[in-house]
């Protein structure tokens, strides 16, 4: 017996030059818009900077999703202050962030070594489409005060902006003329190939300048809060609250969750190899572990920054460990400085980006829209529940439709398929099952499915009637089906074995795992059905049929031979059969 291997840690590799750029522009980027999500949720705006270090180097480190960017975003900084005043805490204390992102960093390390990330894999396209195009509406609508100057009133991402647009009028000409220059700059940039990887960063330190050297009055970083000129420090976590954040902290860790899911599909690794849930799983769990002892806010994977990053020319992981490193370096050293980054620059920027993720799902929306009505419905549910609702509430909703998608799809595909013999007996051919079992034959059908109870009216409404199926052998293959199905779908084929039996035929069943022998030992269907009514899987894929076809003429001749053809007549390989209705047992 082989033992599994241990899971081995993600490679490194080299860094490229446009990773040392790129994570200089991410750490940037960091500054003010991890302290205006930390003033958002209440919590102190130094922690939204701090959640950009630790978290972000240990996330790159062991992500499975390269260019995934581990830090603070916006749903993760509600979803914390939700948690922490559900709690009756202080989301100013210290010790209560460090506990909250603690926790929410083991039950994230928790479900990626118990390799819970195949939940994930039953989230339907249509659904995480809907998903990620409302979490990309959420990073627009989360700028365009930093961009204008105006914020948008009501709480409804899609009412926001159309708030917005109503609202020109109200837009603050410094902030708004300061946004579309740096569009305008960064879009200029990207036409030079040369310069199209650092165009952000261009963009963003030559409008700094700009807005600097000739006095524009618009809201700095410093108006959010001072940077002080110093390393996160040590914070041990308050053990007292865990009792009380334990449930808030997993609602954190679903949201985080749940937006680096969607990263995957969309930032696809550079280097051609595959993601990982279960690893990004564990990457964001020793993230949450190592920031909330050193001051970080709750994270996770971050779409809108590793857009930026993407943008920037990411390559390779180092981009994000770089970012940590520079942003530490411009904390320690320039900390004064990044305080006079213009919101306005940061919030076009983000907005630029935003509109990038909504881009680049424009197929996958055309693809969904195509497909089917049900899959359409998924998504546009789904998307308009991430932009009305609250995250957690989406990410619930998400996976409900998710569930009944794949329900549905597979009660769609079972169906029942006709074999039968060539005329020449060689090959197996397919075709349409019959409408009533002929008598004194054996009748073949191969069940395809995957033995839920939603599934049963179909097989049932294709199943040939068994009227008048007098010594009529049907030889059920069912090598397909799980291991342990339905107890819905073992009552159904007892139903349907007594009901054969009734008219004076026979079922037999073909090539059944041993997992599904022994539920028809226990459940008493295999005595019910007889000395060869269950007939074991075999290496060979068509072994079993041949046996079990076998099986069916032998009883149908040993009928046949029966001096009146009475149920007690018949050989022993029959199985026992009920009293008739008119007889007592």
């Amino acid at each position: 017996m082989t033992r599994p291997k241990p899971p081995r840690l993600p490679r490194l590799g080299k860094p490229r030059p446009s990773d040392v750029s790129a994570g200089l522009v991410t750490g940037l980027f960091s500054i003010p818009e991890g302290m205006a999500y930390a003033a958002i949720g209440g919590f102190n705006p130094v922690a939204g900077i701090y959640a950009g270090v630790v978290p972000t180097v240990l996330g790159s480190l062991f992500a499975r999703t390269v260019l995934m960017v581990t830090t603070l975003t916006s749903a993760l900084a509600l979803t914390s202050q939700s948690a922490i005043k559900e709690a009756g805490l202080d989301a100013k204390d210290v010790g209560n962030v460090a506990t909250l992102a603690v926790l929410a960093g083991t039950v994230m390390l928790l479900m990626g070594v118990l390799r819970l990330g195949v939940v994930m894999s039953f989230v339907s396209n249509a659904v995480m489409t809907g998903f990620s195009t409302g979490i990309a509406l959420q990073i627009i609508t989360g700028s365009l005060k930093d961009a204008t100057g105006y914020k948008p009133g009501p709480h409804n991402k899609l009412a926001q902006l159309a708030d917005w647009v109503w609202h020109i009028g109200d837009w603050q000409l410094a902030a708004t003329l300061t946004a579309l220059v740096t569009v305008a700059a960064w879009a200029l940039l990207r036409l030079v190939k040369r310069l199209e990887a650092v165009a952000t960063l261009i963009a963003l330190l030559a409008v700094s300048v700009g807005v600097a050297v000739l006095g524009t009055h618009v809201d700095l970083a410093r108006d959010i809060g001072h940077i002080p000129a110093a390393l996160p420090s040590f914070t041990a976590p308050d053990l007292s609250a865990v009792g009380a954040l334990l449930p808030g902290a997993f609602a954190v860790a679903l949201v985080g969750l749940a937006q680096a899911a969607s990263i995957g599909p969309t930032v696809p690794n550079p280097d051609g190899s595959k993601s990982s849930v279960n690893g990004d799983f564990v990457a964001q769990g020793l993230g949450n572990l190592g920031g909330g002892l050193f001051g970080a806010l709750p994270t996770g994977g971050s779409m809108s920054r590793t857009g930026v990053a993407v943008g920037a020319g990411a390559r390779t992981r180092w981009t994000g460990i770089f970012a940590g490193l520079w942003l530490a370096l411009l904390v320690l050293t320039l900390g004064s400085l990044a305080e006079r980054i213009p919101m306005p620059v940061i919030g076009a920027l983000i907005i630029v980006i935003g509109c990038e993720l909504v881009v680049g799902r424009l197929p996958d929306i055309r693809l969904v829209l195509r497909t089917s009505p049900l899959s359409a419905a998924a998504m546009v549910i789904t998307f308009l529940a991430t932009t009305q609702l609250p995250l957690q509430q989406a990410i619930v909703i998400g996976a409900v439709l998710s569930l009944l998608l794949f329900c549905v799809q597979a009660a769609r595909q079972t169906r029942l398929v006709s074999l039968h013999r060539d005329t020449d007996g060689g090959h197996w051919r397919t075709g349409d099952p019959p409408r009533r079992l002929p008598p004194g034959e054996v009748t073949v059908l191969d069940y395809a499915g995957t033995s839920l109870f939603a599934e049963l009216p179909r097989v049932e409404a294709a199943l040939p009637d068994v009227h008048g199926a007098r010594d009529a052998v049907l030889v059920l293959v069912v090598r397909t089906l799980p291991d342990v199905p339905s107890s819905a779908v073992v009552k159904f084929l007892d139903r349907y074995a007594r009901s054969l039996s009734d008219e004076g035929g026979r079922l037999v069943l073909a090539g059944v795992q041993p997992p599904l022998a022994r539920l028809l030992e226990v459940s008493g269907l295999a005595e019910r059905l007889g000395e060869g009514g269950v007939v074991p899987a075999q290496p060979e894929i068509f072994a079993p049929v041949e046996r079990a076809v076998a099986e069916g003429r032998a009883w149908i001749t040993s009928h046949e031979k029966a001096p009146d053809g009475s149920p007690e007549d018949r050989s022993e390989s029959a199985g026992p059969r009920p009293p008739a209705a008119d007889q007592p047992p």
